[in-house]
């Protein structure tokens, strides 16, 4: 729980807006709670605390949840915060197993520290007593963060798959909501995509049985799509949009997994062919390009440059029939012009990370929206780096052309898919950091030089007791601006119904 003064009653909307104006006119005063164990007789450690998530020295956004954390030692029998500021403003948490912080308070605290840095001051009692730590520092940047993320919840399994869903998570609160659940229909959801966050422009695809790829229409309603044609590979997965909402990238691809007889990354998903293509929304029509559907190249995970007017892909030279040799199989990071006011591509390919020539494997290219950066994960083969322990990320500078790893988010096991905030400052990114097998998302800040902060995990109101009792992985984050405000029904209607309207070629 947590307190501070304050005459408010919250027994009505009014007064909860009078009084987070209060808190934002005067200074905050610490009260501790009479019915709450208090840090008496602390023993003093000269040892910052160990807690989880880690917290100590990250870099937020002014409008991020509060950071409710538990005592890595699980022996601990209560935790108390105290947050202070430079004005001499105080925020009180604690609990029994997590601090936890009244979100009005917090917020009000983070409003007047904009741009500036928090003392907190951790105390836990253990058998023994209290012991109190050395403060850390959190640093509140001036930059805000998205709406909320779009997630997919999948247990981390290999060939089945039970219970799934997209949801969508308010990033300045705790609440999350399904947009679609696999109990509607039969089958797997995955590949939600949005353009730059506005889910007005929204991709699905379904996979299984009922499948079908879910356009969204400008009023909010779906149209169910067959994406595969006699000129085509198969469906349209990995959707990437065009900034002008008329184009969607697709990657086509014919895909197969094995496992690992002895391998820490257990189990391996490949290609064994892959084309690219771009839809056409308005004329309902993909784009083809013949250098884009070479049967000696693998092509896949394509995103367009934040303007339009370049498509940047993985592309890899094929395995050579029935060959199983996947740790030769490496992806560099390539580009070809598009012509959005015609629809063509360009008439050459240029290599932009040669990614193979250093015995490494490029997947996941996403460029920032300012158009100055690219950050791309880089493994040691293969292009779906999740199940690759060794997997870090990677930022390319446009300004010079450099690429370097991003060292302050990387950890000793594995980094993966990522988005960029509409505002580029922000990146989420799933890491398996935490145990090895969970994906979890985690946010860093990239300011306009590429300085990178350290990176923090999405916060709950209980990290180890939310983390450790649901087992399921944080799969394809995304950013999202505003509510995605998802019929659920209508779209569960459109998947169990058997129409769906066929793409056309170009």
């Amino acid at each position: 729980m947590s307190m501070i003064t304050s005459t408010s009653t919250r027994t009505s909307t009014l007064a909860l807006g009078l009084r987070l104006a209060l808190l934002l006119s005067f200074p905050l005063t610490l009260t501790l709670s009479s019915c709450s164990p208090t840090p008496e007789n602390a023993r003093q450690e000269n040892v910052l605390p160990q807690i989880y998530p880690d917290y100590l020295g990250v870099t937020i956004p002014v409008n991020i949840a509060p950071l409710c954390f538990n005592m890595a030692d699980e022996t601990a029998q209560y935790v108390d915060a105290v947050i202070t500021d430079r004005h001499g403003n105080s925020l009180h948490g604690n609990g029994e197993e997590s601090v936890d912080f009244d979100l009005d308070d917090w917020r009000a605290l983070l409003a007047q520290n904009r741009g500036d840095s928090l003392s907190v001051t951790v105390s836990a009692k253990y058998e023994d007593g209290w012991h109190t730590y050395r403060s850390f520092t959190i640093y509140v940047s001036p930059d805000s963060i998205d709406y909320g993320i779009c997630y997919r919840l999948i247990e981390p399994g290999y060939e089945v798959w039970s219970k799934m869903g997209i949801y969508e998570r308010d990033l300045s609160s705790f609440d999350e909501r399904a947009l679609i659940e696999n109990t509607q229909f039969e089958g797997c959801v995955n590949c939600h995509s949005f353009n730059r966050g506005n889910s007005a422009d929204m991709s699905l695809h379904v996979r299984g049985a009922h499948g079908a790829t879910l356009l969204r229409h400008a009023d909010g309603s779906f149209t169910a799509y067959n994406t595969k044609t006699d000129q085509t590979l198969g469906f349209c997965v990995y959707p990437y949009w065009h900034p002008s909402g008329r184009y969607i990238a697709y990657s086509t691809n014919t895909t197969n997994q094995l496992f690992h007889a002895a391998d820490r990354n257990r189990i391996e998903v490949f290609d064994t062919a892959s084309d690219l293509q771009v839809y056409d929304v308005d004329k309902n029509e993909l784009l083809l390009s013949p250098l884009l559907k070479q049967d000696s190249i693998y092509e896949t995970y394509p995103v367009f440059s934040s303007d339009g007017r370049s498509l940047y892909f993985c592309s890899a030279r094929a395995l050579p029939e029935g060959s199983l040799q996947l740790d030769s199989l490496r992806y560099n990071l390539c580009r070809i012009d598009f012509d959005p006011a015609t629809g063509t591509f360009g008439n050459r390919i240029d290599t932009i990370v040669d990614a193979a020539a250093q015995h490494k494997s490029v997947s996941f290219p996403r460029p920032s929206y300012d158009g100055r950066f690219l950050c791309y994960t880089l493994s040691d083969y293969g292009q779906f780096s999740i199940w690759h322990h060794e997997a870090d990320l990677y930022l390319l500078d446009f300004s010079t052309g450099e690429s370097r790893p991003m060292t302050e988010a990387n950890s000793d096991d594995t980094e993966s898919f990522h988005n960029w905030s509409t505002n580029s400052r922000w990146l989420v990114f799933s890491s398996r950091r935490d145990d090895g097998l969970f994906t979890r998302p985690y946010f860093c800040h990239v300011d306009e030089e590429g300085r990178v902060s350290k990176p923090f995990m999405l916060p709950q109101r209980n990290p180890r007791q939310f983390y450790r009792g649901r087992f399921l992985s944080f799969n394809v984050p995304d950013f999202i601006i505003g509510p995605t405000r998802f019929n659920s029904h209508e779209a569960s209607g459109l998947i169990n119904d058997e129409y769906r309207k066929d793409f056309g070629v170009r």
